[in-house]
This record gives C-alpha cells, structure tokens and sequence, in this order.
C-alpha cells in the first residue's frame, strides 16, 4: 500500500483535489468532517445499543510489567506528504488485549488460529465492585458465579465470564497497578476455583477481567492462566465500561487480532445490549 510509487500518486491526487476545496465545495467538506467527529462510547444501531468497551491506547496507558507497552512514530505527515502515517511499535499484551491461548501453553491456539465463532458470546457479567472497593486483593469465586446463576438463571452457552471491579476507574493513576513499596501490585483477578468450576460446568468459552491480569494483581503462579487458556480458551484484559452493561442480555463481540503466530494483542472489544 504505501511503496514509494503510492505515496506519490496519492501526494499528486491530494494536490489536484486541494483546487476543489474552494466556496460550495469547502463548506461541503467542512460538514462532512462534522459528521465524522470522534465516536462517543456507545451508538444506536438497529438492533441494539452497541458498547466500546476498549480504552484507548497510548504510551501512558499503564502496563503490567510497568515499562510503556506502546509507542508510534511519525514517519509520512499530511502537510508534506499529502497523507498521515505511524510506525506502531506495540506490546502484545498492552491496552484491552486478547491472550490467546499460546499465550501460556506450548501448544494453545495463536490468536490468528481463534474460530471467527468464538470471538461472538453472550456476555455474563458478575459484579464485585463493591467488595474491591474495600479489599484490592479480592477475588471472583465459585460463590460469585453461584449468586449470578441464582439471579439470573443458567450461565448461557459459550458464554464470556466478565469481572466488573470497577478497576478501569483507575487507568489514569497509579492504582490501576496499586503497587506496594514491594513492588507487589494488588488488584482483583479470578480465583482459580472459579475458572475450574467453569471448565467443570459450563461451555464459556472466555473470560475477561477491567484489571491487568486474569489473576488477582499479588498473583506469582498465574494459576488462572495457566488453567483457562490451555484449554484454548481465551481471556481479555483492561476491558472498560463493564459498568455500563447489564448482568445479562449483553452480547460481546471481539475484534481479535490476527497477527500470524501472535500470543494476543490490543484488541477492539464492544458490547450489543
């Protein structure tokens, strides 16, 4: 796409097109750019409201090893290029991302290999916030999953298990990774007695947590990860707006990467309620 040869002919078209934006022409522009105006976190469609749950990405997004997961550089400019372009340099596991099941097991699906299928799922929400709010270090437990079920009926088929903590509150300051003088970083994850109860009884095919891992932030054995995703299986991180969802009724979509061999990457997630 964008070979020396391109780059020209775009540059040339774009100088051509500059002698049209003059009068009627100009204000048409300006009035197609203003419908083209950044989104807003949700949109009516006419099968439901649809849901961004995906922060966006930047080199101060927090990351869990604690080094900038993200950088871009400007490497083609409109001014004198006549088009914009970055070089991304990206972590895989930065921002709301996927792990795929490679991710911790020898063999799992790379994130390219994931069935189209699965990136779709009823989603089941199960709120702990309340609790977080008081105890960092808590977890999503057999108990939790117990009281979603007896709220609102059977976990539904190849469903997504989200944790809502209220973490993504937190992005922009040092408590999304509420690391102690220790360098322990405390913050809610999955108990892996809950994960095993979903791998025992249920057909969910995801989980997704608003935190930095799957697994509780003081975390050293991953036995969360190291449980779900060998089972291809897979997990989303830093997921935001979980708060705006229902308990129930919600379907999630997963605009997964499909890098070649890829462990996961930053990914576009939404919801349609």
């Amino acid at each position: 796409m964008c070979g020396h040869h391109v780059i020209e002919s775009v540059r040339r078209r774009m100088i051509d097109r500059r002698s049209l934006f003059t009068g009627g022409a100009a204000l048409a522009g300006a009035a197609a750019a203003a419908s083209f105006a950044a989104p807003s976190a949700a949109a009516s469609t006419s099968g439901g409201t649809l849901i961004d749950l995906t922060h966006p990405l930047s080199e101060d997004f927090p990351t869990y090893g604690g080094d900038p997961g993200f950088a871009k550089e400007k490497v083609l400019d409109f001014a004198a290029d006549g088009l914009n372009l970055y070089n991304l340099t990206i972590n895989e596991h930065t921002g709301t991302h996927m792990d795929a099941p490679i991710h911790f097991s020898a063999d799992g699906q790379t994130v390219d290999e994931i069935p189209v299928a699965n990136l779709m799922a009823p989603l089941v929400k199960i709120d702990i916030a309340a609790r977080a709010a008081d105890d960092p270090d808590t977890t999503l437990t057999p108990d939790d999953i117990n009281a979603w079920i007896s709220a609102n009926g059977d976990l539904p088929e190849r469903c997504c298990v989200a944790l809502y903590s209220g973490w993504g509150a937190h992005t922009t300051t040092d408590k999304f990774r509420n690391a102690d003088a220790d360098g322990v970083m405390h913050f809610p994850g999955f108990h892996k007695e809950a994960t095993d109860m979903l791998l025992e009884n249920s057909s969910a095919i995801g989980i997704a947590v608003d935190t930095l891992s799957l697994d509780p932030g003081p975390s050293t054995d991953f036995a969360v990860h190291y449980g779900w995703l060998p089972t291809n299986r897979w997990g989303l991180e830093c997921v935001a707006g979980l708060g705006d969802l229902p308990a129930s009724g919600a379907t999630l979509i997963v605009g997964a990467p499909k890098n070649v061999g890829g462990t996961g990457g930053p990914t576009r997630v939404f919801a349609l309620t």
